[in-house]
């Protein structure tokens, strides 16, 4: 599944580079998880980047995007040849 940033965000942006598929930017409040860019860090690494260095656990599973390994491998997959 993908990821959400919920409001608890204070706005740190140590997450936005940390995400290998550029999913995370600035919204109008707080950073935002695009879910068709998001890959859980699938094919990167072994979890989840963002949540790594996030200083205050904001960034849970998003319940509306629920996906499975399979899934977001073949997200990862499609991902990496749209920018080939």
């Amino acid at each position: 599944m993908a990821l959400m940033i919920t409001d608890e965000c204070i706005n740190c942006d140590v997450c936005e580079p940390e995400c290998p598929n550029e999913a995370i930017s600035q919204g109008d409040e707080i950073y935002e998880i695009n879910p068709d860019l998001c890959t859980e860090c699938v094919g990167h690494y072994d979890e989840p980047q963002c949540r790594n260095v996030c200083p205050v656990d904001c960034i849970p599973n998003d319940p509306d995007r629920v996906e499975s390994q399979e899934a977001l491998m073949a997200k990862y997959e499609h991902l990496m040849a749209a920018k080939a």
